[in-house]
């Protein structure tokens, strides 16, 4: 780690003003960024004695290798460009809030022929009603599925839909009385819309018509002695009874409000909100989080709701009302980030009396009780990954800490379809979002080691190429427009591509491990580390993990390193190389899949896959392509006359022979299926 008298800034250097500043990494990495009123006390509090720090805040410090800082104009701008540096860096020394899903909504499609019930996130769509938010989505189809028994509204997709009336049967819901079957003409269009306003009206409140209605219907079948009758209003009663029990009105009907609350202890904190619309609770959710800092409430308050808040794609989803545990110490500037997000007025505060002050103390029963499981669940896990981590360490003799793991195995079939995998394991836990896979051809596709070289080569030599084109990230004051800088972006974080060929937009390589693994034994390892020694890389250990005997084989050592079979440090080991095995087998499979599929019209000269697919598209299959004419082939977009004439010639060879077409068409080699 770094001493943090290394890049400490002398105090001249730091201006008194208002501003944002940011940790980085040795590697570049930003990994806390924060605002202050005086970046110079605010700064110099980071630097004093390190036994005075949060335990966190210490860490953070000592796995920083330089600080920089924005000055701005106003504590409304430092708000603002945190809360930009934050979504744009997610600094893993941050407290963060924000999940990766939009508000869950119970939506109406009004605006089509036959109206939808489903769940909707992200933006509101014209036409559409929405009733929520709910959380979990769980909740949401509880909900309906309660109501379809009263209120058979169509719930399908569209292709379901077309399918079921092109063949003149329901779906299934239609088959359980789920579904009024609208696409088989059961129900008018116009009594199908009629169907989807009630459960509209319903969701809406009023909840009491259609029970009397309902009580009136069995009365009568009881005194027409249709019992089953009466017994199926019975339960639609029931059902209704239970959809209103859960939105019961709670605050009176114009209220829209979300109302938070906190627990804490000194090292993590809890946080749940409920989501209060037309005065019912519409949906919970809740966070988890660990304190970098010894934060006060008012602090925690101001970071979760610009990150909960600033993260909605559908600003008009922010309430009119927000009500906290504790005000911030800047309140006013939050409330006007808000209101600017919103684009209307938003009142942030506490509530003293009253109803809200009673629902604001469930909330925070909810808080504590979530804390309270959150700490039972999770303090044998934490225990148990910090001890795997420190016993690995200590086993491979290692002076920095494990916080980055990187595994990588090697698959094939008989030296077919190579490919590689790189997983990541980062303070113990996967980071999916860093992981990669490697098609692996040529001279480096002969053996396991050839390809293991090649892959470390071209992971390492991408961090090596990001390293030189970041250059060194000095300590100073930096100007806003250095934010956009593209070769200062983090990863985009989107899945797993493929990393072959040309170089990433973004630093996607840009961090080294601590460790890196390989499965296999003496060979792998030993071309895993000439691999890194080629590159000039020498601070970045090397060990394989045998599977036969489980035994850990370092580079030069002629015997390898057994670790207990009940040591915490094999078993994670383990786990992030069956991890790896396995993402190297997905994406084997779906290589050998696609490169198992051969068609008729593969190989012919100047029909590429666009023009293959556009064909298909024209003529919709092979064997109609056969029997087209060169000018029927020139009818298709990109096909001009010399390619019609050389795809007419390759599909209908001069024999002419009926008995040669089977040969011609598409075989799957997998399954020995013909496909047209």
């Amino acid at each position: 780690m770094a001493d943090p008298a290394t890049y400490r800034p002398r105090p001249g250097e730091v201006p008194t003003s208002p501003g944002v500043y940011r940790f980085r990494d040795p590697d570049g990495r930003v990994i806390y960024v924060g605002k202050a009123k005086n970046l110079r006390s605010r700064l110099s509090s980071y630097f004093q004695d390190p036994g005075g720090l949060h335990p966190k805040t210490r860490t953070m410090v000592y796995t920083a290798g330089s600080v920089e800082w924005t000055v701005v104009g106003s504590e409304l701008e430092a708000l603002q460009l945190e809360y930009t540096w934050i979504k744009q860096y997610t600094p893993r020394f941050n407290i963060m809030y924000r999940d990766d899903k939009s508000y869950p909504y119970l939506a109406v499609t009004m605006n089509e022929k036959y109206p939808r019930v489903q769940v909707m996130r992200g933006d509101k769509r014209k036409g559409v009603k929405y009733f929520g938010p709910f959380h979990p989505a769980k909740a949401i189809r509880e909900t309906v599925d309660l109501m379809l028994r009263v209120f058979p509204v169509r719930t399908c997709s569209s292709g379901v839909f077309r399918r079921a009336e092109l063949s003149g049967r329901p779906c299934l819901m239609g088959y359980i009385d789920k579904c009024a079957a609208p696409c088989v003409g059961r129900i008018s269009p116009d009594e199908h819309r009629k169907l989807a306003q009630d459960f509209c009206d319903f969701m809406a409140g009023d909840a009491h018509v259609y029970i009397r209605r309902l009580e009136t219907q069995m009365k009568e079948a009881v005194a027409d002695l249709r019992y089953e009758d009466a017994a199926r209003r019975r339960d639609d009663i029931a059902a209704l009874k239970r959809v209103f029990e859960r939105n019961a009105v709670v605050l009176p009907e114009s209220t829209e409000a979300d109302i938070f609350a906190i627990a804490e202890d000194e090292l993590e904190a809890a946080v749940q909100v409920f989501h209060v619309r037309e005065g019912r609770i519409r949906g919970q959710r809740g966070w988890v989080v660990e304190k970098v800092e010894d934060v006060s409430p008012g602090t925690m308050v101001e970071q979760l709701l610009e990150q909960v808040y600033g993260s909605l794609e559908d600003t008009s989803r922010i309430p009119r009302e927000v009500l906290v545990p504790q005000l911030p110490d800047n309140a006013e500037q939050v409330a006007a980030l808000l209101t600017g997000i919103r684009g209307a007025n938003v009142n942030l505060r506490v509530p003293q009396r009253g109803d809200k002050k009673a629902l604001m103390d469930t909330v925070k029963e909810n808080a504590e009780l979530a804390l309270r499981l959150h700490k039972s669940r999770r303090s044998g896990d934490l225990t148990t990954r910090s001890a795997a981590l420190r016993e690995l360490q200590e086993a491979l003799e290692l002076d920095e800490p494990l916080l980055r793991i990187e595994c990588y195995d090697i698959s094939h079939v008989s030296g077919t379809n190579v490919v590689g995998s790189m997983v990541v394991v980062e303070d113990g836990l996967p980071k999916k979002s860093d992981y990669r896979k490697f098609s692996v051809t040529g001279d480096a596709a002969r053996d396991d080691t050839a390809a293991m070289r090649n892959v470390l080569t071209r992971r390492f030599r991408h961090y090596l190429e990001d390293q030189e084109r970041s250059g060194t990230f000095a300590t100073g004051e930096i100007g806003p427009e250095e934010t956009s800088d593209g070769a200062d972006a983090l990863p985009d974080g989107g899945g797993a591509p493929a990393a072959e060929g040309a170089r990433p937009a973004s630093r996607r390589f840009a961090y080294p491990p601590s460790l890196v693994v390989v499965d296999g034994g003496p060979p792998q390892v030993a071309s895993a580390a000439q691999a890194l020694r080629d590159l000039g890389i020498e601070d970045v250990p090397v060990v394989g993990l045998a599977k036969r005997l489980e035994e850990l084989w370092l580079p030069g050592d002629e015997f390898p390193l057994v670790l207990p079979r009940a040591s915490q440090g094999l078993y994670l080991l383990q786990r992030i190389r069956d991890e790896s095995h396995r993402f190297a087998i997905t994406f084997h499979r779906a290589k050998r899949g696609s490169s198992m599929v051969s068609s008729a019209l593969d190989g012919i000269e100047g029909l590429g896959p666009a023009k293959q697919k556009a064909l298909l598209k024209h003529f919709g299959s092979v064997k109609r392509i056969r029997a087209a004419t060169v000018e029927h082939l020139q009818e298709v977009k990109g096909i001009g006359p010399a390619l019609a004439e050389t795809v007419h010639a390759a599909l209908r060879p001069e024999t002419g022979s009926e008995e040669a077409a089977p040969t011609l068409r598409g075989v799957n080699l997998t399954t020995g299926e013909i496909l047209d």
